[in-house]
């Protein structure tokens, strides 16, 4: 407080690692007009370089908007060394910056770079970390199929309401008091619940999951194709369509056929189908379910590389297409087209993992489904949350945000 009584005015010097984990930052310690905010030039230089990233490109992109659109409220700091061309003591620059700067009293770097803030306090520069930092979120991540608001929410998006999730579908509002049982496979979490009730529902085609690893998107979206293929009968087959991206170190090239040279990639979909088969007998999924070593039965379950699904026209058949966010835009419009009557398509991935290394957060098949099928009738999406995943190593990966 001031003498007067009113509110004292904070000023913070923002460092680039915050801009780019939370492009809002500004606003946000802005609080209004509150604070002043000031941003050293070194800052800027090091945007310069970033935004050649692809992986970085469009967050610093959303940076750079949010310093144009807020402009008139930050004061951009800089020295006569400020023109240096060598970016890879940026962090001292920043700091004799701050220094410099006489007019600023008592500045605060605002910084999650412990580095820095060590350097700070050896040149009694105050530093504080941005304590609600988020990471910049994706569209398939900032539209998680839960409205605060159902007043025009897109289609097939849920509320809640007294506890329990209401969908709003074609008909009107549904409350969900219920948990889906689908092949023997109950829910673990309200939001699977939702899930499986979007991949069930006989008026949704198109079904998108996100969701960090070890929620299950892949086991639901199995499980309830078994559902619907083997028990209801509503479809002849199941295709698992996957991209080919390896981590780490290359494979090379892998003998046999078809099938063969896609067990690497998806021999977690076969122990998923094996763990169903045992919760649940699936006995058409195989030759012979008799036998030792089971084998899948192409007419009622296939998987396919990307590549062959060009030029295919499927019908009557469920498709699950795993780790969208590795495909582009155009092999997610290449694959979409090829579906025909009769299909129920689940989108699944994590654009937080995107392997792909010409894609990023922002521009992958994932991120495109849902921004330009949002609001369409038939399609529906889902982000999948909470406290428990696949175990508790998954668990702490998660908490721990490794």
């Amino acid at each position: 407080m001031t003498p007067d009584g009113s509110v004292k005015r904070k000023n913070y010097v923002i460092d680039t690692n915050v801009l780019i984990e939370n492009p809002n930052s500004v606003m946000a310690l802005r609080n209004g007009n509150e604070n002043n905010i000031f941003i050293p030039y070194h800052v800027l230089m090091e945007l310069e370089t970033l935004k050649n990233t692809p992986k970085l490109r469009h967050i610093v992109s959303k940076v750079i908007a949010n310093l144009i659109e807020n402009r008139e409220h930050i004061t951009f700091i800089r020295n006569g060394e400020s023109e240096s061309p060598f970016t890879n003591i940026v962090d001292n620059y920043i700091l004799r910056e701050i220094e410099s700067a006489q007019d600023i009293p008592d500045p605060i770097l605002v910084t999650n770079d412990r580095l820095l803030q060590l350097q700070a306090s050896l040149r009694n520069i105050r530093s504080e970390e941005l304590r609600d930092s988020k990471p910049f979120e994706s569209e398939s991540q900032l539209y998680t199929g839960i409205v605060d608001d159902p007043k025009d929410a897109p289609p097939n998006s849920f509320f809640w309401r007294d506890g329990k999730a209401v969908l709003l579908g074609p008909d009107g509002e549904k409350t969900i008091s219920y948990v889906n049982d689908v092949w023997n496979l109950k829910p673990r979490t309200a939001y699977q619940n939702l899930a499986l009730e979007l991949i069930v529902a006989e008026h949704v085609d198109l079904v998108s999951i996100q969701s960090e690893a070890g929620f299950g998107k892949t086991y639901l979206a199995l499980a309830a194709a078994l559902y619907l293929t083997l028990e209801r009968k509503l479809y002849d087959k199941i295709f698992v369509v996957k991209p080919t991206i390896e981590i780490g170190a290359k494979m090379g090239f892998l003998p046999g056929d078809v099938s063969e040279k896609m067990e690497p990639y998806m021999k977690y979909v076969f122990d998923l189908l094996l763990k169903l088969h045992r919760l649940r007998p699936a006995n058409k999924l195989f030759h012979n379910p008799n036998e030792e070593v089971l084998r899948f039965n192409a007419k009622k379950f296939e998987v396919l590389p990307l590549a062959f699904v060009r030029g295919m026209n499927i019908e009557n058949a469920v498709v699950i297409i795993d780790e969208a966010q590795n495909l582009s835009r155009t092999e997610v419009r290449a694959v979409l087209t090829r579906m025909g009557e009769g299909v129920k398509c689940v989108c699944l991935g994590d654009t937080s993992q995107v392997d792909n290394p010409y894609l990023n957060e922002a521009n992958n098949g994932l991120n495109w489904i849902v921004r330009k099928f949002k609001g369409f009738a038939n399609y529906g999406h889902i982000v999948l949350k909470g406290d428990r995943s696949r175990g508790p190593i998954t668990d702490m990966v998660l908490k721990s945000k490794l």
